[in-house]
């Protein structure tokens, strides 16, 4: 715990709590959409950005932001379209993002430790003001997933529903959109761009384990977020491990451990659930 005495380390624990919140208040409604994996395409999109931005002698962030939320928009709209299937549009992202951030890097001047920082996360090297652009995005972003909770969630679940009662169903997507990437982009500092997608979507599959309305999933999923950015970041101090694979790994140990224990418990609860009695057999009357 000495190592949190240093203001690097203090920075760092406090944009992985913020990210360990936000994240899964997004997540939820993306996993509800069958959009698991939209984070790690307006991810690869949002490394073009970076790539166009050391490129340019720009901010990378800012120029990853602009980027991701195109990307995330054009996503949409395709996928609202109809024109091509949501998997298509995604592998599209995938290909595309990835491509053109690796082009654009190799153009620039930028070497392979500036790369790996949105790569795989950096939070040591969080500044005092990159904590205040994540604390103050991931307070937005956690604030608009639940205020707007009934309104997302019926567009998550039922768009026609959603456009039949009056939702302006549209915006709320293309706000789920834009959400999406200015989370991708406030976390590229902390878990990196290829492992967002995953503090986005563990922590709600870990909560789905154990609840089952939307309400208790959205807050116990926000629980495990922050519970493992919490505890990924004290394992990185003290193992000397990266701090974005760390709080990963500690989200999935969490899905795993849920999972096998639910699995016992569902089994222990049948054993000890009586059979039900057998009917009686029906009495064979005979006429004389």
């Amino acid at each position: 715990m000495e190592l949190f005495q240093y203001p690097y380390m203090q920075r760092a624990l406090i944009g992985a709590l913020v990210i360990g919140l936000a994240a899964p208040a997004l997540g939820i409604y993306l996993v509800q959409r069958r959009l698991a994996l939209i984070g790690d395409g307006v991810g690869h999109v949002a490394l073009t950005g970076v790539g166009a931005g050391l490129l340019l002698n720009r901010s990378p962030v800012l120029v990853a932001v602009i980027a991701a939320t195109i990307g995330a928009v054009a996503i949409e709209l395709v996928r609202a379209r109809g024109r091509t299937s949501g998997d298509l549009a995604l592998a599209l992202l995938f290909y595309g993002g990835i491509a053109g951030g690796v082009l654009l890097v190799g153009l620039s001047d930028a070497t392979s430790a500036n790369l790996n920082a949105y790569l795989f996360g950096s939070l040591t090297t969080i500044s005092p003001a990159d904590l205040v652009t994540i604390a103050v995005l991931g307070a937005a972003i956690l604030v608009t997933m639940i205020a707007l909770r009934p309104a997302l969630f019926a567009v998550s679940h039922d768009e026609e529903y959603a456009r039949v009662s009056g939702l302006p169903v549209r915006t709320l997507n293309l706000l789920i959109a834009v959400a999406t990437a200015v989370t991708v982009t406030i976390a590229m500092r902390a878990v990196g761009v290829l492992l967002i997608s995953a503090l986005m979507v563990v922590p709600v599959a870990t909560a789905q384990q154990v609840t089952r309305g939307f309400r208790s999933t959205m807050a116990a999923a926000m629980a495990l977020g922050l519970f493992a950015a919490g505890s990924g970041v004290w394992v990185a101090a003290t193992a000397d491990t990266a701090p974005g694979a760390s709080v990963v790994l500690v989200a999935i140990a969490s899905f795993l451990v849920v999972a096998v224990a639910g699995g016992i418990w569902r089994t222990l609860r049948r054993r000890a659930t009586p059979a039900p009695a057998p009917a009686p057999e029906p009495h064979e009357v005979v006429l004389s």
